[in-house]
């Protein structure tokens, strides 16, 4: 399975990893070998040992940390104590370090490593100046978080191949049939 990283960032990339929250829930790391192949494909590092099945506990249970704390600052809500607990105490543990090579830069790292490289993205973005950036996606169906660096900053969609194209296609059908609808009368 292929990841998508539409978000901007690796945390919120992470809590991404369950699409359509408030609807019907699509866990994309059901296994700990999907998480495997999620730290591969996110750039963060270009080997990982093997994750096993309490790599993923602890990925998910970081993952709703880091998408609790970014609800609450879209919502200008306060954090939640756990979660914020969480997320500090997993970017404590070292995080994956880059090696020079004889071939350019080179990470390899344990599961727990990427994780808390995560966990410092999300301290990060969220401490940061990219948090008045933070949207959730238009689609109501969609709860993806991404940070809009448009240039105007009007960015509705986390993604115009997934979320905007069905959107825009939808509003053009029911104009479509309102048009239809009205020339019959």
């Amino acid at each position: 399975m292929k990841h998508v990283f539409l978000c901007g960032n690796p945390a919120l990339d992470l809590a991404c990893t369950l699409r359509a929250r408030r609807t019907e829930r699509f866990e994309t790391l059901d296994t700990a070998d999907r998480l495997e192949a999620w730290y591969l494909e996110s750039g963060l590092v270009d080997a990982v040992s093997s994750c096993g099945e309490a790599d993923l506990a602890q990925a998910v249970a970081v993952r709703e940390a880091i998408y609790a704390l970014v609800a609450a600052r879209l919502a200008g809500d306060g954090y939640d104590g756990e979660a914020l607990a969480l997320v500090n105490e997993t970017a404590r543990e070292p995080a994956a370090a880059p090696q020079l090579t004889a071939a350019g830069r080179w990470v390899e790292a344990t599961p727990a490593q990427v994780l808390s490289t995560v966990a410092r993205h999300a301290i990060e973005l969220l401490s940061g100046p990219e948090v008045p950036l933070m949207k959730e996606c238009a689609n109501p169906e969609c709860t993806k978080i991404f940070i809009d660096r448009s240039r105007g900053g009007r960015r509705e969609w986390c993604g115009m191949e997934s979320c905007g194209n069905k959107i825009k296609a939808a509003a053009y059908r029911a104009r479509k049939k309102e048009a239809q609808a009205a020339g019959a009368r």
